[in-house]
């Protein structure tokens, strides 16, 4: 089994929610978890937790829809960390509502940039970074938080919804790109319903219909820790059917 002690792993979005249990779960294996986000005071609470478990990890200021930050960020990694650094998790985004009759254009795009836009060419960095400094046998792993709002429909959340699908597609682009050019990267994603978390507060959904951050996260570390042989799944992940949002 892979496991994750020892090595960097770079997680989106790791201020708040999803994010701050995944850094967490990751730092509690054993993992350096790079804390990043665009929220520097919550990245720092994030790290707090972290090593008063005796956790290890650092902050980096971060902001996925920005090209140099992406840029500068893995290569300021690989520099400092080589071939250690060699899981990135994707769980940054946003969610902004919005109806046919009035879906704001700026909102939806931010949307898209956050989502979709934004992991794909930090993954595309992310790789070519890990090619230049990839020397042993361990393959680097990528994991995607897709959402289950990719193969469902909801009213009011037209770009959300579509940014994740968009995003999904990518990820299962990569996935056959990866295996078809024998890349040392492992590609996975998961599809979780609603979670409570910061994100989810607009939505009014009463909290014990919602999946708790914790789980979704030990899914996340199990998924990074399965055997090489398990190549690029994208995995529903959802609440007990009696708790399940209707």
């Amino acid at each position: 089994m892979p496991a994750v002690q020892g090595r960097v792993a770079f997680v989106t979005g790791g201020a708040s929610g999803l994010g701050r249990a995944t850094c967490a779960a990751l730092a509690a294996a054993g993992a350096h978890v790079v804390v990043a986000d665009i929220d520097p005071a919550g990245a720092e609470a994030t790290l707090t937790q972290v090593q008063a478990s005796g956790g290890s990890g650092e902050v980096r200021p971060f902001d996925v829809t920005d090209a140099g930050h992406r840029a500068a960020a893995m290569a300021e990694l690989f520099a400092a960390h080589g071939e250690d650094f060699d899981i990135l998790v994707n769980v940054a985004g946003i969610d902004r509502p919005g109806y046919l009759v009035d879906v704001d254009e700026a909102a939806y795009a931010q949307v898209f940039a956050v989502n979709c836009h934004g992991p794909v060419f930090l993954m595309k960095e992310f790789l070519n970074g890990y090619l230049e400094v990839h020397g042993g046998e361990r393959e680097a792993e990528i994991f995607n938080v897709l959402s289950i709002s990719a193969v469902t429909v909801g009213s009011g959340a037209v770009a959300y919804n579509s940014s994740k699908a968009a995003f999904t597609k990518a990820t299962e682009i990569f996935q056959t790109e990866v295996r078809e050019f024998s890349h040392p990267c492992r590609i996975q994603g998961i599809m979780p319903a609603a979670m409570d978390t910061p994100m989810m507060e607009q939505w009014h959904i009463p909290a014990e219909r919602m999946m708790q951050p914790d789980d979704v996260a030990a899914e996340i570390l199990h998924a990074l820790q399965r055997p090489r042989t398990v190549v690029g799944q994208n995995l529903i992940f959802t609440p007990r059917p009696e708790n399940y949002p209707r």
